[in-house]
């Protein structure tokens, strides 16, 4: 039996909008997975990045709260300052640990919790970005069975975080920008979930 894929993580840095553009603004109003997002930046930084990425997408995109379910046809932005985790049974939280890679929020640690709460279900993809933020949490992916996708080096801004995340994760593809959005439908959409009729979204808990 296939595996539903219906929890897609990203994370990238420098070099990152202009991919997460091209994926939010062709991701279709019934995409059947929640999408959690890790971008850089400061704790300093004005709370505008969620508003700029509402107005490429259909779906609603809105920064990550404490408490929150994660749900099908939404996305979640990891807020300034603030690592976005998935704890049990599919909730979000909002840590003040320490910075990772130099980075808070940082790739990895989204990676890594979605990855032990939802296992084989995740589709994680590591975009342009310095340093090797988002490779250890790719790994955790593909080890609990998830699917690990990466953006080409060659084609990417920034190599920094590809490159690392080949290195150390093995990917199952990496993906020439221009084809990032194909990769991420056809990782999800040859699946069906069941919906309920009534709601905005899908809970994606464990029940």
């Amino acid at each position: 039996m296939d595996t539903v894929r219906d929890i897609v993580v990203i994370g990238g840095s420098e070099g990152s909008f202009g991919p997460l553009r091209q994926i939010l603004s062709g991701l279709p109003a019934d995409f059947p997975a929640a999408v959690l997002i890790v971008v850089h930046t400061g704790s300093s930084s004005p709370r505008l990045l969620a508003s700029i990425f509402d107005s490429w997408s259909i779906l609603p995109v809105a920064y990550g709260d404490e408490g929150v379910p994660v749900e099908a046809g939404r996305v979640y932005l990891a807020p300034p300052g603030r690592h976005l985790e998935v704890v049990e049974p599919g909730i979000l939280h909002l840590s003040d640990g320490p910075k990772l890679h130099f980075a808070k929020p940082a790739v990895d640690r989204l990676f890594a919790t979605a990855a032990v709460v939802f296992g084989g279900r995740v589709v994680s993809m590591v975009l342009s970005g310095n340093d090797g933020d988002g490779a250890a949490g790719a790994a955790a992916v593909h080890a609990a069975g998830g699917l690990s996708l990466v953006q080409d080096p060659s084609d990417a801004l920034v190599s920094s975080m590809p490159v690392t995340a080949i290195e150390k994760d093995h990917p199952d593809s990496l993906v020439r920008t221009d084809a990032l959005l194909a990769a991420l439908i056809d990782s999800v959409m040859p699946f069906e979930l069941t919906k309920p009729d009534a709601g905005d979204g899908c809970s994606l808990v464990e029940r």
